[in-house]
């Protein structure tokens, strides 16, 4: 009997590694029970630990300093992070000058993945940020920079950190170079990764397992999954490779091949005639320096402000440091339209002061730093995407972005159907892509904004929340 199992199994027609990974993910996606405990026991991991964030002076941070005849905020150790001036130029003659985070250093993203009864789980940290909504989100196994996990501070271990540096401990299902915020970090990237392990792993008190779908439904509740979660989870291939004989979503009309869609894209970096450089901070043009904080003038940009921190949950337990502070709440959102094949998203090629490659692909609306009302110039699509009816929108939630960095700042998050009414030209920059064609280059790295990331995550979950969408 054994034999004969053996040779019908060696006969079966071998799945794609794609296919098995959708599949398992699937799986999990559709396990959503319990979603509910973890607001909860988020809750309740506040108020286990304690946990104090104050707007201070900067004469009163410590281990950083205004570096003399720059006016540049730097760490004692050279590392961590610097906030510093960049100017930026133009090919039509405009320039203007900003406050940028420089850090050089990649970090870790990382999430432990691990099959438990048969369903695929994943170990998600209760994780404390200064610049956090709510102080505590939920947030991936391993989030730190390579000044923490080498331990810079002199602080405790990264937890689970071991995970991601060795080679050997897990199989790795995802691993890709995503970059961070344009408009606020300089060239900055982290390496997301999703390793699945099979031996046993202690849970610590601040971290739990949770299928995707339980995930999923919780990317529904404004400011409780955080950024570094949702980039990495960006990259999981929930749509299984296409099959011979399936509709391709590239016949559609107006819709483009992967040689085309990447062509486009690398016209557009050609075509970036944009050029920066770092200045002193202090010569950052129409930016004013008070006790406690540099602002614009006009009250529109992010300010810089500093902070002390108590977290008793950390590798360090009190610091102090600078965050940048939003004005305002921004907005990112996508259009989409079904497909026999599935769903296309409307995407923009997008050029950002700190972009690591010139262009990256973006949300149809991309208006975070500065908010989006009162805008200088007109934004394609944004009063479209304001006024979808209740019937089109299909996800709709307010999301922090990385509270390590900066201080309450959030996003409203939007996905909109587009209606039989929505423009069929469109302009250069802008091009629809389907979502096989998103999982194939999201793998790439630096393809993508973070917002954009953020936006194919929710798209996702939509499979699993009774949306009225082919997701």
């Amino acid at each position: 009997m054994a034999r004969a199992a053996e040779t019908r199994t060696a006969d079966r027609p071998a799945r794609h590694p794609s296919t098995e990974a959708a599949a398992r993910l699937a799986r999990s996606a559709a396990a959503v029970e319990g979603a509910e405990e973890v607001p909860g026991w988020l809750a309740d991991r506040r108020r286990a630990g304690t946990f104090r964030v104050e707007r201070i002076p900067f004469d009163r941070l410590e281990k950083w300093h205004t570096e003399a005849g720059t006016g540049d905020l730097v760490h004692e150790t050279g590392r961590f992070f610097a906030i510093r001036g960049l100017e930026v130029r133009e090919e039509d003659g405009r320039a203007w000058s900003q406050p940028i985070i420089c850090q050089p250093e990649t970090g870790i993203l990382g999430i432990l993945a691990k099959e438990i009864g048969g369903v695929l789980h994943f170990l998600m940290q209760a994780k404390m940020e200064p610049g956090n909504i709510g102080t505590i989100q939920l947030g991936p196994t391993v989030q730190a920079t390579r000044s923490n996990y080498t331990r810079v501070h002199r602080g405790l271990a990264t937890p689970y950190i071991e995970y991601f540096l060795a080679a050997g401990r897990g199989t790795v299902l995802t691993d890709v170079l995503q970059s961070e915020q344009g408009d606020s970090f300089l060239r900055k990237r982290n390496r997301n990764l999703v390793v699945e392990v099979t031996g046993e792993v202690e849970v610590r008190p601040d971290w739990r397992w949770l299928t995707l779908g339980q995930i999923h439904r919780l990317l529904a509740v404004d400011n409780l999954v955080n950024m570094d979660a949702r980039t990495v989870l960006s990259s999981l291939p929930l749509r299984p490779p296409a099959t011979e004989g399936a509709p391709d979503a590239t016949d559609a009309p107006g819709v483009h091949s992967d040689t085309e869609v990447l062509s486009w894209l690398n016209e557009l970096k050609t075509q970036q005639g944009r050029e920066t450089a770092l200045v002193p901070l202090d010569r950052v043009d129409r930016w004013r320096r008070t006790e406690t904080e540099i602002a614009h003038t006009g009250r529109r940009h992010q300010r810089v402000v500093a902070v002390s921190v108590v977290a008793g949950n950390r590798e360090v337990t009190r610091w102090t440091q600078p965050l940048l502070a939003a004005e305002r709440t921004g907005l990112a959102a996508l259009v989409v339209r079904p497909t026999p094949a599935g769903p296309q998203l409307l995407l923009q090629g997008l050029s950002q002061p700190g972009t690591f490659d010139a262009v990256e692909l973006a949300p149809t609306v991309q208006c975070v730093s500065d908010g989006f009302s009162d805008l200088p110039e007109p934004v394609p699509f944004l009063d479209l995407v304001l006024a979808a009816p209740p019937e089109r929108v299909l996800y709709s939630a307010v999301l922090s972005e990385e509270g390590g960095r900066f201080f309450r700042r959030a996003n409203r998050y939007l996905i909109t159907a587009a209606g039989e009414d929505f423009p069929t030209e469109l302009p250069d920059h802008y091009r629809w892509v389907t979502a096989d064609q998103v999982q194939r280059f999201i793998q790439f790295g630096n393809h993508f904004t973070v917002e954009a990331r953020t936006l194919v995550t929710c798209l996702g979950s939509l499979r699993d929340r009774g949306a009225r969408w082919n997701a």
